[in-house]
């Protein structure tokens, strides 16, 4: 369980003056509560944890790490946020960082050291373990005192998550065998060649299992982040964290876009593409076609299908999808309007194919989706 501190008033019922002095224990999350009635001898009272389960997150820290992906797991499970004020139904997460050997500095990139207060054996008590990477994903050495926590956590039901090279880690527990999965596209090949047993997709920015998933570089560490956050929270949560990151809720298409952002040069018709993106947006709940966005982008249609794929990773009729399966989720969440009625506002032609689509980019159905995140909504 997450570390808290418990404020409030101890009444002992018998309306008797007393002064209170407190004495936190933050290792066992309780507060040691001593009273001294007045003319009367002291009396202890323990308050224990909060009565609300909170779900634990841990995170792996090791040498040689580099900060930005620990940062992403920190900023996204252990910040405080006021901003989720009357929007959660669940509490928040706690959050614990977990080394091999916690209390010694390990270095990390950029020339500077961070210590982790706890070991993997809270790692292995964890709802949620994430791992970051691993030191060298060339090297085949990982952590065997790491490999033992997550099959640890994984037997006992947790949910185990990587961030770029992290699949490593996944992979030499066995978690990943048979398993469809990703990483970094620099390290897909070789993840397959050492695991022949794990289907590895360079495309995909994140695979979700279900109890395993992975993501693919820094970046995309964020995206699944944030995808943990709707599964547990709803898509309206999720985008109200993503606001205050300042990132988009949902990224489409994969890799691709960006391993061939790297060579291939800006263009000016770029702008073109961005301005048929957003009509797209504008225009969701109409019957829409490639004809019509090459049109808004002042393109072909042959021009514009090579251009758009080229910067965005996917088709655009395929993007148009996925817009719409966005625009849905808050709709879903809400209590007004059957499946069939928010089918038609975000422009499927009918139900069936909503329903369709839905399973395919959320791997659940609109209706399991409503009963698990509508509010209000039996």
């Amino acid at each position: 369980m997450a570390e808290q501190n418990v404020d409030g008033p101890v009444g002992a019922g018998t309306g008797t003056a007393v002064e209170r002095t407190a004495a936190v224990d933050p290792a066992a999350g309780t507060t040691a509560v001593t009273g001294t009635a007045v003319g009367s001898r002291p009396v202890a009272v323990t308050i224990g944890r909060c009565p609300e389960p909170v779900h634990d997150v841990a995170v792996y820290a090791f040498p040689g790490m580099a900060p930005f992906e620990l940062g992403v797991v920190v900023e996204v499970f252990g910040l405080a946020r006021p901003e989720l004020t009357g929007l959660l139904a669940a509490p928040w997460y706690g959050l614990k960082v977990c080394a091999d050997r916690p209390g010694t500095p390990l270095d990390a990139v950029g020339g500077f050291a961070l210590t982790a207060r706890h070991g993997l054996d809270e790692l292995a008590a964890a709802d949620t373990v994430v791992v970051p990477g691993v030191p060298n994903a060339f090297d085949c050495e990982v952590s065997p005192a790491l490999v033992e926590a997550l099959r640890t956590a994984h037997g006992r039901g947790a949910r185990i998550v990587s961030i770029c090279s992290g699949a490593f880690a996944l992979a030499a527990a066995g978690l990943l065998d048979g398993r469809e999965a990703t990483t970094h596209w620099r390290y897909a090949e070789l993840l397959q060649q050492r695991y022949p047993a794990v289907r590895v997709d360079p495309d995909v920015l994140y695979v979700d299992n279900g109890d395993v998933l992975t993501s693919a570089g820094s970046a995309a560490g964020i995206d699944l982040c944030l995808h943990l956050v709707r599964r547990d929270h709803g898509a309206r949560v999720a985008n109200t964290v993503a606001r205050r990151f300042v990132v988009a809720p949902h990224r489409d298409g994969g890799q691709a876009q960006f391993v061939e952002a790297a060579v291939r040069p800006v263009e000016a018709e770029d702008d073109g593409i961005a301005r048929s993106m957003q009509w797209a947006l504008d225009h969701l709940s109409s019957p829409l076609a490639v004809s019509q966005l090459a049109r808004a982008a002042r393109m072909s249609d042959r021009s514009y299908l090579r251009h758009f794929t080229a910067r965005n990773g996917t088709s655009p009729m395929r993007w148009v999808v996925t817009q719409r399966i966005a625009a849905s989720l808050a709709l879903l969440e809400s209590p007004e309007g059957t499946v069939e009625e928010i089918a038609t506002a975000v422009g499927f032609e009918n139900a069936a194919a909503f329903r369709h689509h839905f399973g395919r980019v959320m791997r659940t159905s609109p209706t399991a989706y409503r009963r698990s995140f509508g509010r209000g909504v039996a």
